[in-house]
């Protein structure tokens, strides 16, 4: 058998393979929480778990220690709650909807309260049910998002009988440019906090994201709310990336060619040999969450070889030139790295113009997806994938 068309059978026949490293993912979830061992640490697992995929992701969690997960919508949590033990307390950031009351306070989820309307259905429901539920309190810092207006505020400060039923298991805010540590909003809204939280002196604080926690022990409180860290994606703009990388993908070439100078390649023509160029189409396009803003800007790469994508991304493949790789190297079956040790996750963003969270969150569910266990050796995506 060519043995080309063996190492393809042996990667199962997938035209993309995601590897998950939840030991990585462990690991990173241990760094942060470290920084701050006079807190607990949460996870954000909200939208799928940023796209790696929330049962798994949660799980590795739970078992790394962590017992407060948050999403942004019900139908997460309550999918959530069905895989993870009862210690686990589940948060839902966007709040109540009108009509999930009843749900939420089955399910034991705690709905982080983003306004009087939102605090009075509680409070309603609670007297309802003859008990008190539990929330979270989110105050507006400064993003102008989610949480109490500085007016709400007042009057929930005039008013406490407004939280009649309520347990406030957290105070909580939003750092808005805390991945930027010398940008002037981060002292500010933590001076807003400091001073909403006045009227609440009893209660636990929830304030640092992922780039937050890098701010300083003044930002950690109680609670710390790490997301895009946890996935390897970088906490800081201005500052080496110290998470372990989470994911890596891997691409299949599913044609190889030869084209003569002035040809024009892709949708649009927009990509044109100035030479004679070899090709290679992979296996993935927008629908699979690599950007159409990738198109004559990004790459894929190949034994620390960069192959610049040429011509436009299409949703189900993209063009490469890779002419710059001795030929025969690459044919039908070969794997090409789009994110890994030659390519990370903020690299693949620079060049679509956006950042590692819309990569992450955008990856289609048609890749192989492998997860590596805690203190499992990677196997099929460990290293640079080569078939010659």
């Amino acid at each position: 058998m060519d043995m080309q068309i063996s190492r393809q059978q042996a990667a199962g026949g997938a035209s993309g393979h995601l590897t998950i490293d939840l030991g990585a993912l462990r690991d990173n979830y241990l760094a942060l929480a470290a920084m701050a061992p006079a807190s607990q640490t949460a996870a954000v697992v909200k939208a799928d778990a940023y796209g790696l995929g929330a049962d798994m992701v949660s799980q590795t969690l739970f078992d790394a220690g962590c017992r407060h997960f948050f999403v942004a919508h019900i139908d997460e949590a309550l999918a959530l709650r069905l895989r993870l033990p009862a210690q686990a307390r589940i948060f839902v950031l966007n709040g109540l909807q009108p009509g999930n009351e009843a749900s939420c306070a089955a399910m034991a989820i705690t709905p982080v309260l983003n306004s009087l309307e939102q605090i009075a259905q509680w409070a309603a429901h609670a007297k309802t049910l003859g008990r008190k539920l539990a929330a979270a309190v989110q105050i507006d810092t400064g993003m102008c998002r989610l949480g109490l207006s500085p007016e709400e505020q007042e009057t929930l400060t005039s008013q406490p009988q407004l939280l009649d039923g309520i347990d406030i298991a957290f105070i909580m805010s939003h750092l808005a440019c805390a991945d930027e540590p010398g940008h002037a909003c981060n002292t500010a809204q933590l001076s807003a906090m400091r001073q909403a939280t006045i009227a609440f002196p009893d209660v636990p604080v929830c304030f640092s994201n992922s780039g937050g926690i890098f701010l300083g022990r003044e930002y950690h409180n109680h609670l710390l709310r790490p997301g895009i860290a946890l996935y390897g994606g970088a906490p800081s703009l201005d500052r080496p990336n110290p998470m372990k990388p989470v994911v890596r993908l891997d691409l299949a070439v599913i044609q190889t060619r030869t084209v003569p100078a002035g040809s024009l390649v892709g949708y649009g023509g927009c990509f044109e040999a100035s030479g004679s160029t070899r090709l290679a189409t992979i296996a993935a396009g927008y629908a699979d969450g690599l950007p159409r803003s990738l198109s004559n800007r990004g790459a894929a790469w190949y034994d620390g070889v960069r192959l610049p994508i040429a011509g436009r991304v299409s949703m189900d493949s993209i063009i490469l030139d890779i002419s710059a790789l001795p030929e025969g190297t690459l044919t039908q079956g070969s794997f090409v790295q789009m994110i890994g040790p030659e390519q990370t996750l903020e690299d693949i963003a620079d060049d679509a113009g956006t950042i590692a969270y819309e990569i992450l969150t955008g990856f289609g569910r048609r890749y192989r997806r492998t997860y590596i266990q805690p203190d499992e050796t990677p196997a099929f995506a460990s290293t640079s994938v080569n078939h010659k």
